[in-house]
């Protein structure tokens, strides 16, 4: 580990953090400077936008990363001319950790996605205490502050569900992955029910894949297949905080071909859907 990645790690944050954060402590001192031109003290403008002085404050010292609605009401209300609008994007994208911000870019515009999760439920499914327990069970340990913005950049990412033209969405989930009460039983039962909830979306179909097959086409790990709105394919696979995008036709394939495979020894959208009851009355 380098000095840097000691700091960093004891700072409770993850060192591959720092461009995004470079991101969200500029656009910061550029609020701020605006305000100040505007002649509004923080609980002022706070008001005007609806939020806090101290989130303000938060969003001006690069603390916490201020969400679309916030940008788009502070360009509004401070005259900015788009300044602040102008820089939404490059925020947006800084929530997220380094190794993810390009598959985040891509999945926000996907046509398609078909997600394997073999470890957890995928960010896609997750409730906001789920998620939280996440990251609360990371080593080295994130502080509250960070915990918190990978919570709301993993909510965020489902406004997915939103989108018109709805992209077509298929989830393939460990049976063991829904057994595994992360944040104790509560928040796996809520977990169960949201999962439930989405599967029952036109656009989407979620299958588990049992325990009990014999035959199991991707047992390497999880990955995720990414449709683009011009008829890109495109894998993403992220193991331990280290992720690649592929885009050679050759793995992109046979991660295609395993996908295939394992939606064919699942259980079918209508099964998943009658397990995860029974998993509810278990829980």
């Amino acid at each position: 580990m380098t000095q840097d990645e000691a700091v960093a790690a004891e700072a409770g944050k993850r060192p591959e953090d720092e461009s995004g954060s470079g991101v969200v402590t500029a656009f910061g001192r550029q609020l701020k400077l605006l305000r100040i031109r505007a002649g509004l003290e923080r609980p002022e403008f706070g008001k005007r936008v609806g939020y806090a002085g101290q989130s303000v404050a938060s969003f001006e010292q690069g603390r916490r990363i201020p969400p679309p609605t916030f940008i788009d009401q502070a360009d509004e209300v401070l005259d900015a001319g788009g300044v602040l609008k102008a820089l939404k994007e490059e925020v947006a994208r800084a929530q997220y950790p380094a190794f993810f911000r390009d598959a985040a870019r891509l999945e926000a515009k996907a046509a398609a996605i078909c997600v394997y999760g073999l470890y957890a439920v995928p960010g896609l499914l997750q409730t906001a205490a789920y998620a939280r327990a996440g990251f609360q069970q990371e080593r080295p340990l994130l502080d509250d502050e960070v915990i918190e913005q990978g919570v709301s950049a993993r909510l965020a990412r489902q406004e997915i569900y939103d989108r018109r033209p709805a992209p077509l969405l298929s989830f393939i989930v460990d049976e063991a992955v829904l057994r595994r009460p992360i944040g104790g039983r509560p928040v796996l039962y809520d977990q169960l029910e949201q999962v439930q909830r989405i599967g029952r979306k036109r656009n989407v179909e979620v299958q588990v894949m049992p325990l009990d097959r014999e035959d199991h086409a991707a047992l390497g790990g999880p990955f995720t297949l990414i449709d683009t709105a011009q008829g890109q394919r495109i894998a993403y696979a992220e193991v331990q905080g280290d992720s690649r995008l592929y885009t050679g036709q050759t793995t992109v394939r046979e991660l295609e071909a395993r996908y295939g495979i394992i939606r064919s020894q699942a259980l079918t959208p209508r099964e998943t859907s009658e397990f995860i009851e029974k998993l509810l009355g278990e829980t």
